[in-house]
């Protein structure tokens, strides 16, 4: 499997940091006076991104087994996975280091403070010795069930962890900070099946993957639909916002119908990243280079738009067009550090053997 195969991973990562970019310079660079608009940008820019690098986190795990289609070497897959996970759980606490609060908030709170990139390592290392077992289709139904028990039991227990959270703030937001593992590793777990599906459909040859790709964009029309029948059959105020879904620690996490839209976000993503970059052979190499450089830019973007122009300069876009046009130089200027962290990356690399 050649890397130009992956393309299309990287361009949905890349999807996923544009709409993370969106959110948080609607956040930090708008005040609440704009308005319902901002308001929506805001939660429908939250909506996808943390669940799409999730479920690519799981979905990319299994491909270097299933390469070998055999166990021998998986002890070397384990170490890949641990440290790959590892890296990421310290680059979140790094993060957290740099982007420190101003008081009253007490530092070690934040210091702490669990986060997606915190989760995405953790998932990494738990999945990574499920791989093997993917062979079996049971095991594979069994992982989906476990991934709809693990969702479904938060709401469960929610009340019960609000009153913990509350008892133990420094714990709880160590554990249950922004996108807790406790329901978010279900995303997870739910493309670690999804990616050994498709490898196999590969396997087959391009119309049965062509086949799994169709089958993506159907399962989200269904879950658009029944998100849209559920929106007409049970209103809700609001009915694109926060007060619809779970809060713990005044932190978001989807709730009932909030998660199909999310499912159908992701499965159109997915298909549309394939059929553009491998069926019509659309390069998009800004877009890739996105997603190749996501763990870098998750930090470089929220150190210029949170630490400099928010905080250090205080500067606000409460024009629609001046905001539109800051955020897309932005993303421009992630496209270009994007560029150079890959020119400077494998020299740093020699450096460090050397």
């Amino acid at each position: 499997m050649s890397d130009g195969r992956l393309r299309f991973l990287d361009g949905l990562r890349g999807i996923a940091i544009i709409l993370m970019v969106i959110n948080h310079t609607s956040r930090d660079w708008m005040d609440v006076g704009m308005g319902w608009a901002r308001y929506h940008l805001v939660y429908g820019s939250l909506i996808p991104p943390a669940a799409i690098f999730l479920f690519v986190a799981g979905f990319c795990l299994p491909i270097s087994y299933y390469r070998r289609r055999e166990s021998e070497g998986f002890l070397g897959d384990l170490r890949k996975y641990f440290r790959r996970g590892i890296g990421i759980v310290a680059a979140g606490y790094v993060l957290n280091v740099m982007m420190l609060p101003r008081p009253p908030v007490p530092p070690e709170e934040r210091l702490w403070h669990g986060g997606v990139l915190q989760t995405i390592g953790l998932g990494i290392i738990l999945l990574g010795p499920l791989v093997p077992v993917l062979r079996r289709a049971w095991a594979r139904w069994a992982l989906v069930a476990i991934a709809v028990l693990v969702y479904l039991s938060f709401g469960w227990a929610r009340p019960a962890l609000t009153r913990w959270c509350a008892a133990h703030p420094v714990v709880g937001t160590m554990v249950f900070g922004d996108f807790p593992p406790w329901p978010w590793l279900a995303a997870a777990l739910l493309g670690l099946v999804l990616g050994w599906v498709w490898l196999e459909a590969r396997a087959l040859g391009p119309d049965a993957e062509a086949r799994y790709f169709a089958t993506a964009a159907v399962v989200g029309l269904v879950f658009m639909v029944a998100y849209d029948v559920w929106e007409w059959w049970i209103p809700t105020t609001p009915r694109f916002g926060f007060k619809r879904d779970f809060g713990l620690n005044h932190y978001w996490i989807p709730r009932g119908v909030t998660t199909f839209l999310i499912i159908a976000c992701t499965a159109w993503l997915l298909a549309l990243c394939y059929w553009v970059m491998e069926v019509r052979r659309w390069e998009l190499p800004w877009l890739v280079t996105l997603g190749q450089t996501a763990l870098v830019l998750y930090f470089a973007h929220q150190v210029i738009e949170e630490t400099i122009i928010h905080r250090a300069l205080g500067l606000r876009f409460n024009n629609w067009l001046a905001y539109w046009t800051a955020t897309l130089a932005l993303i421009v200027l992630c496209v270009y550090m994007g560029r150079a962290w890959l020119a400077v990356k494998p020299r740093l690399r020699r450096w460090a053997w050397s």
